[in-house]
């Protein structure tokens, strides 16, 4: 059970709104780990273009995903190029039309709202329409709720919804998360993952360790 070939952009015959993303998106500040997909019924190419917005290389954040992440249609991860500085009076960036405007812009007014990078961890599911902002780290094993605004970090196997999101209720309870976390068969090697796709798509975790 060697199972798909994680460079395969379209792995779904006849499916073709669902792509891996590690072959689909070639932007150096973008980090997709093996067999994460995005479900779109426009096609997955544009994942870059339509669902990482305000992403720009000066600035010097990135996107990281980690592997065997379900992304659903519509999802935004709004990154640091986004943000306004907020210190003054006026959040208007008038700096950027230039004209005389940019004069007297103090950069470091800007840059101190950078947030840094925005991190997925593996196994995570976000539903249809969610909504990332910058600088948030999602755990592993995380499901986001479809249209949830996620704007604080997301603890492992959590369930988030809501706007501002927040934890509904945990997937497991904290021995077994830490158990999970500690067996992390998303980096076992394919073949390995094949052959024990009943221990990690089932739920008891003395038999996902016993295969670890």
């Amino acid at each position: 059970m060697d199972g798909p070939n994680p460079n395969i952009k379209h792995p779904i015959p006849m499916h073709t709104r669902v792509g891996f993303l590690k072959p689909l998106v070639t932007e150096p500040n973008i980090e997709i780990g093996d067999f994460t997909y995005y479900d779109d019924p426009d096609g997955p190419d544009k994942f870059a273009q339509k669902c990482v917005l305000h992403h720009y290389p000066f600035i010097g954040d990135k996107l990281i995903i980690g592997k065997f992440c379900a992304i659903a249609e519509g999802a935004r991860f709004i990154m640091n190029g986004a943000n306004h500085a907020m210190s003054g009076f006026s959040t208007y960036p008038f700096n950027i039309f230039g004209h005389g405007w940019e004069k007297g812009f103090d950069p470091a007014t800007w840059s101190k709202e950078v947030r840094g990078d925005t991190v997925v961890g593996s196994d995570v599911w976000i539903g249809m329409e969610a909504v990332i902002l910058p600088g948030v780290e999602i755990g592993h094993g995380a499901i986001i709720a479809a249209k949830s605004v996620v704007t604080h970090d997301v603890p492992p196997y959590a369930i988030v919804a809501g706007n501002a999101a927040k934890v509904v209720k945990m997937r497991f309870d904290d021995r077994t998360i830490r158990r999970l976390l500690a067996s992390a068969w998303w980096h076992w090697p394919v073949d390995k993952i094949g052959r024990n796709l009943d221990a990690i798509r089932g739920a008891n975790i003395s038999l996902l360790e016993a295969a670890a």
